[in-house]
């Protein structure tokens, strides 16, 4: 009878002590880079619909939707990515849940579509921006691991944008362009995260260890 020998794991040496990858972490590093396509197809499509086509009610109602459908995938990305820092992973996640939260009041409240209510009253940036906020933490974690020039350049540009939107200091012209770099960008990061090893992913599984033993010491 022929016999299936299961691999052994690989063991790897971390800062802190060895350590193995989970099936379980390969998951969880799948569902974060599945997050990140679904948010950067409906960031780019949204910004598709808004630079090439007529602001109909129809279009407009699609933006709301794809923004819907944006922050329910960054909300996933942000509840699977791997940060060692427990405070800044949490600041992250508060920062998405405030953005979304204002978005659901905005849209609920406001006489018009969301995508008009933030063109014409760039104060509602204070509170939708949380949403951007959070997801340049990813970016900046990105280009902070592992260099990429998309990362490096999105860290910078998305609140270039926002507050450009909040302020007033950016020319009208120069808005699209911005945002269909983003969109070009983020795709491009979001694609190149799917050819990337995924136990990079997933960092020094020993250095989230030793922090979990420091703050159980603490406490």
């Amino acid at each position: 009878m022929t016999q299936i020998q299961q691999s052994e794991p690989i063991v790897y040496q971390g800062q802190f002590g060895e350590f193995t990858i989970t099936q379980s972490d390969r998951t969880g590093v799948i569902i974060y880079r599945a997050g990140l396509m679904v948010a950067a197809l409906s960031f780019a499509l949204g910004t598709w619909l808004l630079l090439s086509q007529s602001a109909t009610p129809t279009i407009l109602n699609a933006l709301t939707l794809l923004y819907a459908c944006f922050c329910v995938a960054l909300g996933v990305s942000l509840a699977t990515i791997h940060i060692y820092m427990v405070q800044l992973h949490r600041g992250l996640q508060i920062f998405w849940a405030v953005g979304v939260l204002a978005s659901v009041v905005l849209a609920v409240q406001s006489g018009e579509p969301l995508a008009l209510t933030v063109y014409h009253h760039p104060l509602t940036i204070l509170g939708i921006g949380f949403t951007f906020a959070a997801l340049t933490g990813i970016y900046f974690k990105e280009a902070f691991c592992f260099n990429r020039l998309e990362t490096k350049v999105l860290t910078p540009l998305v609140p270039l944008l926002l507050l450009g939107h909040l302020f007033g200091f950016l020319p009208m012209e120069m808005k699209p362009i911005l945002l269909l770099i983003w969109a070009i960008f983020f795709l491009v990061f979001a694609v190149r995260k799917t050819m990337q090893a995924i136990p990079a992913d997933i960092g020094d599984k020993s250095v989230f260890e030793y922090l979990k033993q420091k703050r159980s010491v603490q406490a």
